[in-house]
């Protein structure tokens, strides 16, 4: 595939960090909007950052307008992972890099994972190389209520260049992580039950705190209530299908928007999450039997969620699964029964509605960001590699063949001479 020159895609002006992308157009390839149906030759073109336009073979274009050629390519959007930890559990740092459970009480509602991240984190890197753009961070699941999620793309030389949606939740978590992670402390409930009515006295505190005229300021009131006023999505980790259903039962007495994350027995109740209109994050999908609530884990739990209705989303719940390998878990989805179309929604649009950032990226859509993927071949083939990676219109990676690695542009921008 032919790249514009790197004056004209990657020089100093273009690079990541505050600079302005380019115009350009990918033509030739073909396009797989999401929304809508795949354009083989089709065009998309690129201006300020923005798509302007995705259409057919044979597109008039501006004159001058530099063109990446991608015939006989795939031309995607960027993946999007709704459930992470980039950034705040570190590639190779140890207990150093491992910022995603505040363990000092069990309501945390008031901590960001913004402010844990460290967008040097090399799974970053690997996150784009495999195609993916976007990312839900969110804390660990060792409290009953765990703190504000972000979503971010995976390109910036700080975590405020990159982010899309702070808040874009709030995590909770039941099951086996919040009583047992505490262990010889115990400030968290030891039970199932204790687990759940801390998240239920911390909801009620927080609905009596909105109902005052002017309350003192308390910042974990005050995030609750973004949740209780729907204006953020619940984040709810479980696994087991009766704590499925105990989250569904603290939604309906609350009136707060749910999302299941990873839902590992979502299947077994699959008609009842249907009926109530709630979405599943399920994944990670090519782990083992680690702990007991995962006993009944199938990889055919996505198809059977969309067969019974369920709005699905499929997550690598990175470092459980490396980022780079979500493309792989649709695709094993696929092999056990999720239907094809459905599972390139699971790991673009359809996480970025559950984010609530489908404005801007999940899709090949006039006026979203130009966050694109150029792939070899078909993505769920696994011998495909993307072969070059834009956000928000700017080259960030492509892949040199002659060098067997992938290139990143520079994050740092031009210094004075």
């Amino acid at each position: 595939m032919e790249l514009p020159a790197d004056g004209d895609r990657t020089g100093a002006s273009d690079r990541p960090g505050g600079q302005h992308p380019a115009d350009f157009a990918v033509t030739g390839g073909y396009v797989v909007p999401v929304e809508g149906e795949p354009v083989d030759g089709g065009t998309v073109v690129v201006s300020g950052g923005k798509i302007a336009a995705v259409t057919g073979p044979g597109a008039a274009l501006p004159p001058g307008l530099p063109v990446v050629d991608a015939s006989g390519k795939w031309v995607l959007p960027g993946l999007v992972d709704a459930h992470t930890h980039l950034g705040a559990r570190e590639e190779g740092e140890g207990w150093a890099g491992h910022d995603t459970n505040e363990l000092t009480g069990p309501v945390q509602a008031h901590v960001r994972v913004i402010d844990a991240i460290n967008p040097a984190d090399e799974g970053f890197r690997d996150a784009i190389a495999g195609g993916v753009l976007t990312v839900g961070i969110t804390p660990g699941s060792g409290n009953p209520i765990g703190g504000q999620t972000v979503a971010v793309h995976c390109w910036g030389r700080t975590v405020d260049d990159m982010v899309l949606r702070s808040p874009a939740g709030m995590k909770s978590a039941l099951g086996e992580n919040p009583k047992r992670s505490p262990g010889e402390r115990r400030v968290n409930p030891s039970s199932r039950l204790g687990t759940a009515a801390a998240i239920r006295a911390a909801l009620v505190d927080a609905v009596s705190y909105l109902e005052k005229a002017a309350p003192p300021r308390d910042l974990r009131h005050e995030a609750l209530g973004r949740v209780l006023r729907r204006e953020i999505p619940w984040r709810q980790h479980c696994h087991r299908a009766d704590d499925i259903a105990t989250a569904m039962r603290l939604a309906a007495e609350f009136g707060y928007d749910l999302v299941i994350d990873h839902g590992t027995e979502a299947y077994l109740i699959a008609d009842k999450i249907a009926a109530a209109g709630i979405p599943v994050v399920t994944g990670p999908l090519i782990t083992a039997r680690s702990k007991v609530e995962l006993r009944n884990r199938t990889m055919a739990n996505p198809g059977l969620l969309a067969a019974a209705g369920v709005t699905v989303a499929i997550a690598t719940d990175h470092p459980v699964v490396p980022v780079h390998l979500l493309i792989v878990q649709a695709a094993l989805a696929v092999r056990e029964g999720l239907d094809r179309a459905e599972a390139l929604r699971a790991v673009t649009l359809t996480p970025a509605r559950v984010m609530r950032v489908d404005d801007r990226t999940g899709s090949l859509a006039p006026g979203k960001d130009a966050d694109i993927t150029v792939w070899s071949g078909d993505p769920f083939d696994v011998m495909s590699r993307v072969e070059a990676a834009y956000v928000g219109g700017r080259e960030v990676y492509r892949y040199e063949y002659a060098a067997r690695s992938g290139v990143f542009a520079s994050l740092q921008p031009p210094f004075p001479r």
